[in-house]
């Protein structure tokens, strides 16, 4: 798996500045390996709806330290493409997982928050 940094050096290759320039984001994208350390970790983040995340989170552009401003688009297009060769959809992850019976148990909460029937009014003997 590409590091972070290889991806920095790589953004510096296209489109100048430094790799500290780019290490924050491209880290951004390879958190999830604190939660496993294979290419399921790139479920997470590593398709459009990641790349649109990460524009929220960093803005729409950066600035480099030469100056140069880019859109933060790019380089989680880039990051995205130099791991798997394209841009996934999420649906794409999605689909690839094997439903097991635990992910579709529920428990009908609306049963224990329904409204419980109005008493009827009282009425008064004269």
């Amino acid at each position: 798996m590409a590091h972070p940094y290889h991806h920095s050096l790589s953004s510096v290759r296209k489109w100048g500045g430094t790799v500290e320039d780019y290490l924050e984001l491209h880290s951004w994208f390879d958190t999830s390996k604190e939660i496993i350390a294979d290419f399921r970790h790139r479920a997470l983040r590593h398709h459009a709806e990641g790349i649109f995340m990460a524009e929220t989170i960093f803005g729409p552009t950066i600035t480099l330290s030469s100056g140069r401003v880019i859109p933060t688009r790019w380089v989680g297009e880039q990051h995205v493409i130099e791991d798997l060769g394209f841009i996934p959809s999420f649906a794409d992850w999605v689909k690839c997982i094997r439903p097991e019976p635990w992910m579709g148990r529920t428990r009908r909460i609306e049963r224990e928050f329904e409204p419980l029937p109005a008493a009827p009014a009282a009425t008064e003997v004269a």
